[in-house]
C-alpha cells in the first residue's frame, strides 16, 4: 500500500479518515501494518501489500482462487495482444486521452487486466476486489506508482462518495447478490461530471437456461476439482466448431469458444464457478443509470455494454 492512498482512503463503516501504522516496507509500499480509523476506532490489517477491509472473499471466493490460478492470462503485456484494451474501449467508449491526470475506480480489478491498460493511458487507478484475486493483482501490478490495491466489498467500499473522476466494472456486478444495489455503490463513487461505464450480461440467450442448470452443480463443487473439469473446453473447441451440431452442442452445454486454450479453460472456469450469475436486459441497465443521476448514456455492442455521465 502506497501511503499516499490515505488522500482517498476512508473507514468503510464511518466514512472518517483513516492513520496508518507500518511494520514491513518495500521501497515505497507498505507491505505489512494497519490502519486505524479516527472516528470508531476500527481497525484494518495491511497484509501484502494490500489494506484488507473484509476478512475473505464471501461469496465470491471462486475468483480469488481463479485470478490467482489465472494471473497472468488476459494480461495484454503477457500475452502479446490488445484484447483487454480492446474489451476496456468497448465498454467505456472514452478516448485513450480521457484517463490522463484522472483517478480511476476499477470495481471488480481481478487480476489487474484492465487496470494495467489505464496506467499505460497515463490515469492513476484504483482496483477493488471483494477476494484475494487482489493478491494476482498485486504480483502483476502493485509496484506500479499509480496502481492501489483494496480487498474490500463494493457494498461497503473505502471511498468518500464522489470520489473518482472515472468508474468502470466489467463483469462483476451480475456476480453480486444485489446488482441493482452494487451498481447504486458504485455511482456514488463517481465525480458530478465523471463517467461510469458498465459490462453486464444479458439474459436473451436460450443456451443460459441449460448453463444454469448445469451450473447447479457445478457451484457446489471444490474450485480445484472445477478447474480440472474445466480443461474439457480445450478439446471441445474442435467439435463445437462444426455447424449445426457444435451450435447445438454449445447452446445445451456452453463453453468458451476463444481461440487461445488457456483463456478458453479460463472463461469456461469463470462461467460455471461463481455463486451468482445474473442474466439481465438492456431497460434495466439503463434505468439503473438514469435513477442514479446519469444522463448521455450511450450503448455499446456485445452483450450489456453502457455508459453515462453523472449530471452536473
Amino acid at each position: 500500500m502506497k501511503p499516499r492512498a490515505l488522500a482517498f482512503l476512508v473507514c468503510p463503516a464511518c466514512k472518517s479518515e483513516l492513520d496508518m501504522a507500518s511494520d514491513s516496507w518495500d521501497g515505497n509500499e507498505v507491505l505489512e501494518g494497519r490502519l486505524s480509523c479516527r472516528q470508531c476506532d476500527l481497525r484494518y490489517p495491511i497484509r501484502a501489500g494490500v489494506p484488507r477491509f473484509v476478512p475473505d472473499g464471501a461469496y465470491a471466493s471462486s475468483f480469488g482462487y481463479q485470478w490467482n490460478a489465472f494471473r497472468e492470462v488476459q494480461l495484454d503485456s503477457r500475452n502479446g495482444t490488445s484484447q483487454s484494451a480492446d474489451t476496456l474501449d468497448g465498454t467505456v467508449g472514452w478516448a485513450k486521452e480521457k484517463y490522463c491526470g484522472r483517478l480511476v475506480l476499477d470495481a471488480g480489478v481481478g487480476a489487474g487486466r484492465f487496470a494495467e491498460v489505464v496506467t499505460a493511458r497515463g490515469g492513476e487507478v484504483v482496483g477493488l476486489d471483494l477476494t484475494t484475486a487482489v493478491d494476482a493483482a498485486f504480483h502483476n501490478l502493485g509496484r506500479h506508482e499509480a496502481v492501489h490495491l483494496v480487498q474490500a466489498d463494493i457494498f461497503a467500499m473505502p471511498f468518500r462518495d464522489e470520489t473518482f473522476d472515472l468508474s468502470y466494472s466489467i463483469g462483476v456486478l451480475h456476480h453480486t447478490p444485489n446488482p441493482r444495489l452494487a451498481f447504486r455503490r458504485v455511482a456514488t463513487t463517481v465525480k458530478k461530471g465523471g463517467d461510469l461505464a458498465v459490462y453486464l450480461y444479458a439474459g436473451y440467450w436460450l443456451g443460459n437456461h441449460f448453463s444454469d442448470v448445469i451450473r447447479t452443480l457445478t457451484t457446489r463443487l471444490p474450485p480445484g476439482l472445477m478447474r480440472v473439469l474445466s480443461t474439457v473446453a480445450i478439446p471441445l473447441y474442435f467439435p463445437y466448431r462444426v455447424p449445426v451440431i457444435g451450435r447445438a452442442f454449445q447452446t445445451v452445454c456452453p463453453i468458451s469458444m476463444h481461440r487461445d486454450w488457456r483463456w478458453r479453460w479460463l472463461d469456461t472456469f469463470d462461467w460455471y464457478t461463481p455463486k451468482y450469475q445474473w442474466k439481465l436486459l438492456y431497460p434495466t441497465i439503463f434505468h439503473w443509470f438514469r435513477e442514479n443521476g446519469f444522463l448521455d448514456i450511450e450503448v455499446f455492442d456485445d452483450a450489456i455494454r453502457m455508459r453515462g455521465t453523472k449530471t452536473a
